[in-house]
């Protein structure tokens, strides 16, 4: 059995449900420390403009890297949701399938949830339904230490893909949100933008999305 361990994104990338393809469950790490301008509150879509990340605001992010990544509380003191679905709104409102998942972000959005933890875990498993992806998620009961493969009693074989996808390295043509995706019609073209969030497949590709990982 193979699960991978991994942090935990908002609206996460392309790359990140690949790197679950082989996976029988995927461990979510709820013992970590933040880390800022990482994918925990911000992911990539595309836009007219190219590539555009969007970011949710924490509460005294010059202190978050000392605060356990569960326990980040989201700033709602900036109207973000508003912004953040009138953007995808308006990049993605003539694609295929913008108007049959809209709702369910919109629901998302309007909860208000109070912690970073509970609006991407959320978020996660609405994409995962929406893939029709059945993937199993477990969340880590302590802080396990870093190493190529860990052993852990949850699962003999554990992967760790924690911070395997950032930012710094998505601007980098080697770096890891680079791996090898399979090109597809997008919005806005004609060149294909890699290492976005798989909300922008979704938005074209509907219910076939899942299979064309």
């Amino acid at each position: 059995m193979s699960v991978v361990l991994s942090e935990l994104h908002y609206l996460p990338s392309i790359p990140y449900f690949q790197q679950l393809l082989t996976a029988d469950a995927l461990l979510l790490d709820a013992h970590e420390h933040y880390h800022k301008q990482t994918y925990r509150n911000r992911c990539l879509i595309l836009t007219v403009q190219g590539p555009q990340p969007l970011t949710v605001p924490v509460v005294d992010g010059a202190r978050s890297e000392k605060v356990c990544t569960s326990e980040i509380e989201i700033d709602y003191s900036q109207n973000w949701m508003h912004r953040h679905f009138r953007t995808l709104q308006t990049a993605y409102n003539s694609s295929p399938y913008f108007g049959y998942y809209a709702d369910y972000l919109q629901d998302i959005y309007a909860s208000k949830p109070a912690l970073l933890w509970d609006l991407n875990l959320e978020m996660l498993r609405l994409l995962l339904r929406c893939l029709r992806w059945p993937l199993p998620i477990e969340l880590t009961t302590q802080y396990l230490s870093p190493t190529p493969l860990l052993i852990h009693s949850f699962t003999p074989s554990l992967i760790d893909k924690r911070d395997f996808l950032t930012p710094k390295g998505a601007v980098d043509s080697l770096g890891p949100d680079s791996t090898s995706q399979r090109p597809y019609l997008q919005v806005f073209g004609p060149a294909f933008v890699p290492g976005l969030s798989v909300l922008d497949l979704l938005f074209m590709h509907g219910p076939a999305a899942g299979q064309f990982l």
